[in-house]
């Protein structure tokens, strides 16, 4: 891969892209973009470049527009995660991407923060998943100078809330935003804790 730092072009990705940076915080955009480098680096250090279920549009749309049910458009009566995956397929069934894979965009969105379950959902979701918990810090295959890399190209803040307050922001708005047990209803019952 000659630059690591390449983001894909196209009209999806440009469609995508816009429509992160207009209705996400430059905090959560920025966390989307590095989402997307990881994941991208890990399926580079796995192997899965060349995998027939790897696409790197595919990828790029998961991993940019994961966090749209935090943005501006969410409505805040469902879980983020849905929301954005909704608002995602939206996106991908008006440039045509075939059906079977608006599902598999969906999926991977909808499943982005679910530990245990993502990483057994097929690759796009696996990486995406992958790629969101590398920039949260959870997982750290790519090793100190990668990350590094990356964060020197899309800086994230020192003690950065962005995604946690937008989380509970949108918890917040109605019931169905927080069911029991998501990540949600837990960072808005330690937000509520003082915690």
């Amino acid at each position: 891969m000659n630059d690591i730092f390449a983001l894909p072009t196209g009209p999806l990705a440009d469609a995508s892209l816009a429509l992160v940076r207009k209705t996400e915080s430059a905090p959560i955009a920025d966390h989307s973009i590095r989402s997307f480098l990881f994941a991208r680096l890990l399926a580079e250090q796995e192997g899965c470049l060349n995998d027939a279920a790897y696409d790197e549009n595919l990828l790029f749309a998961a991993c940019v527009m994961h966090d749209l049910g935090l943005g501006t458009l969410a409505a805040g009566q469902a879980r983020f995660e849905v929301e954005g995956a909704d608002l995602a397929a939206s996106v991908l069934t008006e440039h045509g991407i075939a059906a079977a894979d608006v599902d598999r965009v969906w999926e991977a969105i909808a499943l982005h923060s679910s530990l245990g379950i993502a990483d057994r959902r097929g690759l796009l979701t696996y990486l995406t998943h992958k790629g969101v918990f590398s920039d949260g810090g959870v997982f750290t295959d790519l090793g100190a100078a990668m990350l590094q890399q990356v964060y020197a190209t899309y800086p994230r803040p020192a003690d950065d809330r962005s995604v946690s307050d937008a989380i509970v922001e949108h918890a917040s708005r109605s019931r169905a935003a927080a069911p029991p047990y998501s990540i949600a209803a837990e960072l808005l019952r330690r937000r509520q804790a003082g915690e």
